[in-house]
């Protein structure tokens, strides 16, 4: 048979369809062949059989097994030695371009392997791919395009990843990049694809998820230059510059810059995989209502937000997703002041063994600056498991964090002893956590405070509002 068709990378390519379609007239052709298969497509790899529709949609999403040469478990039958020459040849003209991961970078951005037509369940029909689909199956493209021809040790975007990878760790500028790219097109042979720019190798990458949009913040926090205050050049709170200076080269350049990840693309793609548009459903078809606590389902929380909104629970595809944030140094350098904020989701609807795991948290927000939104970590009340019983010295011009034997049990020796410490028998019991209606009290009595950094409160024991500086805007957010 003609196997030439299995050398196209591109599968919405009609001759790869159409090759398809000849391989399972044959294979179904077979005296032995009733009305199932064995199906040879990445996923299964023979070991499943199954109907012809089912078989087709598989080597139209999946592939054909590349490592399944001769087809003896279809009807092929050839010489032995045909068959180690066919073998040899085959693995001589499929000299693979090393992927270095990219085909699983690939799955993870578009949803691993199992890419299908929104509509579909178990066929498929002769409709072209949707949007997502083709960007899938473009990068797929991309990631077996020889650089350039006769190129088996790196593919197009294997490529461009590790480049435009040297650039962020070295701190590359742009317009290096621009003369850099600009040189290897000069001296790599004719029919390259190497971009002609840094915006072209970014092009190349935006399909990925790796992209993010770019808005402009106030100095001071007050507000995002956003929506109505897009246009603005100043804020309208603070009164502060939109920009760091006037026009330089035809440029402006804003005081700070918020980076925002958008969520609805990825989402997208939790149900472009079959297995994980399966999970995404576990929350109501796997899990057990026992009375168990096993899964955020199982909760009175949750339960009571099903009650409240009955439409939106009844479609059972909807999702659920839980809302975090904190700060990091991003230099590794404790001297140094600067701080960067994330706001991260986590996607409720999955199976408890999967909702906490790296591949399915989303990154959101980028937020830089200096300072924190909530609890302030300096002062005297600076740890928050201890809220307003944290004890602390001044030590010169240092705090000090005492009490830490409150947490040991009440007849441990260290309590009582006064040379190993400040001198002192710790009777002390440990502060109890601060509980949820806790922390809106306290919130309360911290009344209204902008945001921003135009205004500071001074810390005042008889308000109960404690350390905290300003009410989170997440407390806005309907739960």
């Amino acid at each position: 048979m003609d196997k030439s068709w299995l050398n196209i990378r591109n599968r919405v390519d009609q001759r790869y369809r159409d090759g398809v379609d000849n391989f399972l007239n044959w294979a179904f052709s077979q005296p032995t062949v009733n009305t199932m298969i064995r199906c040879p497509c990445k996923g299964c790899m023979n070991t499943v059989f199954k109907v012809r529709v089912g078989v087709r949609g598989d080597l139209l999403r999946k592939g054909f097994w590349d490592s399944y040469k001769v087809w003896d478990l279809h009807g092929e039958v050839l010489v032995r030695a045909e068959t180690s020459n066919t073998a040899v040849s085959d693995e001589a003209e499929d000299d693979s371009i090393e992927e270095d991961n990219i085909i699983e970078m690939i799955h993870d951005a578009c949803g691993y392997t199992n890419v299908e037509n929104n509509n579909s369940n178990n066929s498929v029909d002769n409709e072209e791919p949707n949007v997502h689909a083709t960007k899938f199956y473009k990068l797929l493209e991309d990631a077996k395009t020889e650089l350039y021809p006769d190129c088996k040790k790196v593919s197009k975007l294997s490529f461009v990843v590790k480049l435009l990878h040297l650039k962020c760790l070295s701190h590359w500028s742009n317009k290096s990049m621009d003369a850099l790219l600009s040189l290897f097109k000069e001296f790599l042979p004719e029919g390259s694809f190497m971009p002609n720019s840094f915006y072209e190798a970014k092009k190349v990458l935006c399909d990925l998820g790796l992209g993010y949009n770019k808005i402009d913040a106030c100095r001071n926090d007050s507000i995002l230059y956003w929506r109505d205050y897009a246009g603005v050049q100043a804020c309208p709170k603070c009164g502060k510059s939109r920009w760091k200076s006037e026009e330089h080269g035809g440029k402006k350049v804003a005081h700070k810059i918020l980076r925002h990840f958008p969520i609805k693309p990825r989402l997208q793609r939790l149900y472009m995989a079959r297995e994980t548009a399966k999970k995404m459903r576990w929350h109501k078809e796997g899990n057990v209502d026992d009375g168990v606590l096993r899964h955020l389902s199982d909760s009175i929380t949750w339960k009571s937000f099903d009650a409240r909104h009955p439409t939106f629970s009844a479609e059972l595809r909807n999702v659920r997703l839980g809302l975090a944030s904190d700060g990091f140094q991003p230099y590794g350098n404790m001297s140094s002041n600067h701080s960067i904020w994330l706001v991260v989701l986590a996607t409720y609807n999955l199976p408890p063994w999967d909702c906490m795991k790296n591949p399915y948290f989303m990154m959101t927000l980028l937020i830089p600056g200096l300072k924190c939104p909530g609890w302030s970590t300096k002062g005297k009340l600076a740890f928050p498991c201890c809220h307003k019983d944290t004890q602390s010295t001044s030590l010169h011009s240092k705090l000090c964090y005492m009490g830490h034997r409150r947490f040991l049990p009440m007849d441990h020796p260290w309590r009582r002893s006064r040379t190993l410490f400040d001198g002192k028998v710790e009777m002390g019991v440990a502060p109890n956590p601060l509980t949820g209606d806790e922390t809106l009290v306290q919130l309360q009595a911290l009344g209204n405070v902008s945001f921003g950094k135009g205004q500071k409160r001074k810390l005042d024991v008889h308000s109960n509002a404690y350390n905290w500086k300003k009410k989170s805007i997440f407390f806005q957010l309907p739960y």
